[in-house]
């Protein structure tokens, strides 16, 4: 079957009148009486009468509403699925990448220690040989000449001591890679010169080998780290159901348990300022998707409509009969409330389009007041007809007066 609300034309909140207004138009232009030549009138005839028959009923609609949101939001799981799949393939080639990209890094970082390595040594041969042979040290002194060598290349350079092979850190590594710390906008070099003073005051050495140097697995750690802290996790989408509840739920602000699609009960509490059509939305409590982040379940209040009271917004409405006589002389009568009888006072021609405020009688409005319990007045008839009210109205109706 097509969807009911496009086969009678209507928009999905329209109420009980417009349906059936609908359903009337549609039925008086589609009825087979009204096409003979048509061999599909018939079909769609039933076809809007099923549709119609589906709306009229509260409960069958309100399945409906439920069972087509399910079918979206099942819809839109499949989505959310892919998409994570997509990303985990994404974040595995990523990890590939990183893996890649340390080990060439390594590789550089060693053939720039041998170059290093072997340029100081060639200055130290160097040197010994540029020296008189006075000044030449002894052979068990070579190990000590060479150091004194690379101590005055250093201090020629610049007045530092150059910094060991593989003396950077894991995480300057990564700093170096993806610019500065997340969040605190450094750069790496500021951030070096910070844990060399920090290793040189704990007692460590400058070269990072307090922090096991510049590892490869856990150079791949940090850059995995990295590289996953900069993609957010997506969220599973929201679950969408109806709570119903009474009037009495809602004065005395009970707990309420809404069954889901999924066999599970949300429980949640109600609280003052609620009311009818309104929307309440419990964080975490939605569809649970493998990757996802867990989405919000969103639970729409819809009060139970009962014999003697109807809700809106915060105000209770009822609805109080009179007789015809004390709606033209006024009367004082007994109206019911959600919380006990009250007493009204009706005042002299009154008539059933009118109605009478009782304030702070109604529901909590959330901010340390009611709503109104609102009568509506009904003027009804007397069981049996009265001949002396029958002539009166005629004659006020013709105009005749006795």
């Amino acid at each position: 079957m097509r969807d009911p609300y496009a086969v009678l034309g209507v928009k999905r909140d329209a109420d009980a009148s417009e349906i059936k207004s609908a359903w009337r138009a549609l039925a008086k232009k589609i009825h087979p009486d009204q096409n003979r030549n048509d061999p599909n009138a018939a079909k769609i005839f039933a076809e809007a009468g099923a549709a119609y028959e589906l709306l009229r009923d509260p409960q069958k609609r309100s399945r409906y509403d439920m069972l087509a949101r399910s079918g979206k939001q099942e819809a839109t799981i499949q989505q959310q699925r892919e998409a994570a799949r997509e990303a985990a393939a994404k974040r595995k080639a990523a990890e590939e990448n990183a893996r890649k990209v340390m080990e060439e890094l390594m590789k550089a970082e060693a053939e720039k220690a041998r170059k290093a390595q072997a340029e100081a040594a060639a200055r130290a041969e160097a040197a010994k040989a540029e020296a008189p042979p006075s000044e030449r040290p002894a052979p068990g002194d070579a190990s000590q000449s060479q150091s004194q060598q690379q101590q005055q290349q250093a201090r020629s350079d610049g007045g530092e001591q150059p910094k060991a092979a593989g003396s950077e850190t894991a995480e300057e590594v990564i700093n170096r890679i993806f610019g500065a710390q997340p969040g605190t906008g450094e750069p790496s070099g500021a951030r070096a010169s910070e844990n060399e003073s920090r290793g040189s005051a704990q007692g460590g050495s400058a070269d990072g080998s307090a922090d096991q140097g510049s590892s490869p697995i856990k150079l791949i750690g940090d850059f995995i780290r990295r590289l996953a802290g900069r993609m957010p996790q997506e969220k599973a989408p929201d679950q969408f159901v109806e709570a119903r509840i009474t009037i009495e739920d809602l004065l005395k602000e009970n707990f309420v348990s809404v069954p889901t699609l999924e066999g599970r009960d949300l429980k949640f509490r109600l609280e003052a300022g609620q009311t009818d059509g309104q929307t309440i939305r419990l964080k975490g409590q939605g569809f649970k998707v493998p990757g996802l982040q867990r989405g919000d379940a969103v639970v729409t209040l819809r009060v139970e409509p009962s014999a003697l009271f109807s809700v809106s917004g915060h105000d209770i409405r009822t609805t109080l009969p009179i007789p015809l006589e004390n709606a033209v002389l006024g009367c004082t009568a007994e109206v019911q409330s959600p919380t006990g009888p009250v007493e009204v006072t009706v005042p002299a021609w009154t008539g059933s389009d009118q109605s009478i405020r009782l304030p702070g009688l109604g529901l909590f409005n959330g901010q340390g007041g009611r709503g109104d319990l609102v009568v509506e007045i009904r003027i009804i008839l007397w069981e049996k007809p009265d001949a002396k009210v029958t002539d009166l109205m005629r004659s006020m109706r013709e105009g005749l007066y006795l």
